[in-house]
């Protein structure tokens, strides 16, 4: 009997062992690789920066991106100050950017914001590709040189390494710089070994027109960039993931800045797994689609958390039936599960440079686990339209930014 029962609940832990055997994949491919040479020519870029009520952080980002490493007059700071009502456009314009202002009051979001930027880029007839970039994000010098050396190998969409402005603001903000280490950097190398998608983060992203116009933008749910990876995998487009160049945005470092934020997400994405991901994986094995495949691995694998969680509960189900004498299949199963999710763990903590403070921090993510699972818990809904809260540089209170363990 015993044995019988180790059996069904090995095989029932399947979904878990396959989770965290691929987020072991990807650790194993999470080498750095070299950069590919410089392209012998100069796109012009239009640099789109959403922006709704970022009167208190869109100058920094100007200024950053008007200070990247590329010729002038081959790119452009277009700020799309998207249902403004403080002072975002008078004061991009100051710094330096040109700016859009757009007002709806039905069509609400950063997709719209985006497909009016890209629509905009588009009629002028200037720009090759262009480049989104959030309103609080510091970004690195080779940004557009990098995304420009991807461009000249034949890619039409990249995304660059998405990190963290502020990783010692808080115990919270190093835990997310560990986090994005892991879903961003590790994934996005191991990814681009696989030559499959690195997926769009929704910061650093970049699209030439050609593909804008094979696949037209018009992805406006609350994890937009999620759903247009989708689509862009489905007609047969990769992003190519690009390592040496990076955006970094602000993390929020209290409890009740970053709540509503990550309501929004974890709900948007839930419904992005039911809509699209059993058929994008049936979809994927049938054709032999390697790039469909994985993006529907990177969807129908859960959060962190989530995995872990069940790794643990697999090997403790697993500890219980050794101790009475089962064979231990479970506990083979859960053992390996563990390690995998631990591995994974510490690459990112490797990659996020945060060091001996990154470790510190993650004693509390048993913590941030259970807040987690808590919270989803009790919350029923999400908002659909583009909600702000304050940034951590401002009085009362922290930011409303994306963050994704």
């Amino acid at each position: 009997m015993l044995t019988l029962l180790d059996v069904l609940c090995g095989v029932a832990a399947t979904p878990v062992v396959v989770g965290a055997g691929y987020l072991l994949l990807l650790t194993a491919l999470s080498a750095r690789r070299a950069p590919p040479p410089p392209s012998p020519r100069q796109p012009f870029f239009d640099i789109v920066v959403p922006a709704h009520n970022e009167e208190r952080v869109i100058a920094g980002t100007v200024q950053s991106l008007l200070a990247i490493d590329w010729p002038t007059h081959r790119r452009r700071v277009l700020v799309i100050a998207d249902n403004c009502t403080d002072g975002t456009a008078k004061v991009a314009r100051d710094a330096g950017a040109e700016v859009l202002e757009r007002t709806s009051t039905t069509e609400r979001g950063k997709g719209y914001a985006l497909a009016f930027g890209f629509q905009h880029s588009k009629q002028s007839g200037l720009a090759e590709a262009v480049v989104v970039v959030d309103a609080d994000t510091l970004v690195s010098p080779n940004l557009l040189s990098a995304f420009a050396a991807r461009l000249h190998l034949g890619a039409q969409a990249a995304q660059a390494h998405y990190g963290v402005s502020n990783p010692f603001a808080a115990w919270r903000t190093t835990l997310m710089a560990i986090a994005l280490g892991m879903f961003h950097r590790v994934r996005g190398r191991g990814r681009e070994a696989l030559r499959t998608s690195a997926g769009l983060r929704g910061n650093g992203m970049c699209f030439t027109h050609g593909l804008l116009n094979d696949v037209p933008h018009d992805a406006f749910s609350v994890v937009e960039d999620l759903e247009y990876g989708l689509r862009l995998g489905k007609a047969g487009h990769r992003v190519w993931y690009v390592d040496e160049a990076d955006v970094r945005g602000e993390m929020v470092s209290s409890e009740a800045a970053s709540r509503s934020q990550r309501v929004r997400w974890e709900k948007g994405r839930a419904t992005m797994v039911r809509q699209q991901g059993p058929a994008l994986l049936v979809q994927g094995l049938r054709t032999g689609n390697r790039v469909l495949i994985d993006l529907a691995m990177d969807l129908l694998v859960p959060p962190l958390s989530y995995v872990a969680v069940g790794s643990v509960a697999v090997w403790a189900v697993g500890f219980a039936l050794r101790w009475f004498g089962a064979p231990g299949m479970t506990l083979g199963a859960g053992s390996f599960a563990v390690a995998c999710v631990g591995l994974y763990a510490l690459r990112g903590w490797a990659v996020s440079e945060t060091g001996l403070k990154g470790l510190k921090a993650l004693a509390f993510a048993p913590l941030y686990v259970v807040w987690k699972l808590t919270l989803m818990r009790r919350q029923t809904g999400a908002p659909k339209e583009w909600v702000r809260t304050e940034r951590e540089a401002s009085a009362p209170a922290p930011t409303d930014q994306k963050e994704r363990p």
